[in-house]
């Protein structure tokens, strides 16, 4: 019987942990934790941005509306499908995508500025006005200016209806060069069969 006989091993105790020892070790942690948090906030000065700007060119979306282009897995970011962006070199899908990119923050920090608006002074405002003002005077509007808009959107009807005649004129110069080509012996198409599929019109 094992458990009478005082001979045996004791394994019945518990660890004691010194109190001392751990309570010093937390401190140590905490210390170490408090160091890392200041050193990864001051890694330096702040950065200092410029506040927005007006965009000073047009945003071209409508140039590659409508045509055809063969994207390829190993062609560069410039030439794949959607619209790219050179300054943070990434292509997105589509133009409302494209719009929240260029306006974000990450596209505006890339230029250098803060998504912060220039605070503008009482001069500013007015001037604004008074620009504004000047653009809605009707007084600034003549009979020539109409005159002159009348005349160029003739002159661009014109120019219209002249490209319209020229395609009308080359496309019965295909047709008729093609028929031309075209051209088989009646005997030979009646016997086969297909005499009556030609038009009458010419």
């Amino acid at each position: 019987m094992a458990a009478n006989n005082p001979v045996g091993v004791d394994n019945t105790f518990r660890k004691k942990f010194d109190r001392e020892e751990y309570l010093e070790r937390a401190r140590e942690r905490e210390r170490q934790e408090a160091e890392g948090k200041n050193k990864s906030k001051s890694k330096g000065p702040p950065v200092q941005r410029k506040p927005l700007k007006h965009r000073d060119y047009e945003v071209d979306l409508e140039s590659r509306l409508g045509k055809t282009q063969v994207v390829t897995p190993i062609a560069p970011l410039s030439q794949q499908a959607g619209y790219y962006c050179s300054v943070c070199e990434c292509v997105v899908k589509d133009s409302a995508n494209y719009l929240d990119h260029i306006n974000g923050k990450k596209h505006q920090r890339a230029l250098g500025m803060s998504m912060r608006s220039e605070r503008a002074s009482l001069q500013q405002v007015q001037e604004r006005f008074e620009k504004l003002k000047k653009r809605k005077d009707p007084s600034s509007f003549t009979v020539q200016d109409l005159d002159e808009r009348l005349l160029k959107q003739e002159q661009e009807e014109e120019e219209r209806k002249r490209q319209r005649r020229e395609r009308k004129k080359e496309k019965k110069k295909e047709k008729a060069a093609e028929e031309e080509e075209a051209d088989v012996d009646p005997d030979v198409a009646a016997m086969m069969g297909f005499g009556g599929f030609r038009s009458s019109k010419k």
